[in-house]
């Protein structure tokens, strides 16, 4: 990654887009900049005008790649997509109008945009597609049946993506970025979450994770060694596990 990029990040307004939004900046990135907050994006482009073009894109609405592909022709060519944008709900209780909103946005829209950056990088015959996902996509996680599934979703999708990119011998990176428990607007709840994260470290280390082009990056050592507990534990023992916070 050097200072002549280009890249776009979708779900920049707030929380770990907009941090690693303010770390390629200050390495000379140029960038393009989408979400759903005009006034945000305004001001953010007002800082930095000769590094940043935006676009209003809500990746649930149909018009979504195409407002993709009109920013990446603002940005003049697109190096690194960063799909930022995401949602989730505790829903112990099961209301379907929940995991479906969930499923809208962490299904629909993450297809409708990855497939239209992979298309992208594809016909060009190079790029780096990454996204950020969840260590919640590595269990079915009780408390929040719709996040956990969207988010194994996403790992899985990407890792047909890789293999299609390879099929098509498109030279594309492919980056699944697994945090835990940050601090952003998501978790705004008043629950205690273990081993919280501020969304700034976390996107130090997103930002050295795609300059390592990882193919999969948990952020951070701590929720590694938790994952990699937590996937040797069997199905009968999982079930019984009153996974829940407060």
């Amino acid at each position: 990654m050097n200072k002549s990029k280009r890249g776009v990040i979708i779900g920049a307004t707030s929380g770990i887009g907009l941090e690693i939004a303010n770390l390629l900046l200050a390495e000379g990135w140029q960038l393009g900049l989408a979400g759903r907050r005009a006034d945000i994006l305004e001001s953010l482009q007002a800082k930095a005008p000769n590094q940043i073009e935006t676009e209003v894109i809500d990746v649930t609405q149909e018009d979504a790649a195409h407002k993709l592909k009109q920013l990446i022709d603002k940005l003049g060519g697109m190096d690194l997509f960063l799909l930022s944008s995401g949602i989730g709900y505790q829903n112990s209780n099961l209301d379907y109008s929940v995991e479906l909103k969930t499923v809208h946005t962490n299904v629909e829209g993450f297809v409708r945009l990855t497939t239209a950056a992979f298309h992208f990088f594809q016909n060009q015959g190079h790029g780096h597609l990454a996204a950020i996902s969840s260590i919640a996509g590595t269990k079915g996680l009780g408390i929040a049946p719709a996040y956990s599934a969207t988010k194994r979703f996403q790992n899985c999708y990407l890792d047909a993506l890789e293999q299609l990119a390879v099929m098509s011998k498109a030279n594309i990176i492919f980056t699944d970025i697994r945090p835990g428990f940050v601090k952003t607007a998501l978790l705004n709840d008043n629950k205690h979450y273990p081993l919280l994260m501020e969304p700034s470290r976390v996107a130090k280390h997103i930002v050295k994770a795609l300059k390592r082009e990882k193919r999969v990056a948990i952020i951070d050592w701590r929720y590694g060694i938790l994952v990699a507990f937590w996937q040797l534990i069997p199905r009968w023992i999982w079930k019984r596990m009153p996974v829940r916070n407060k």
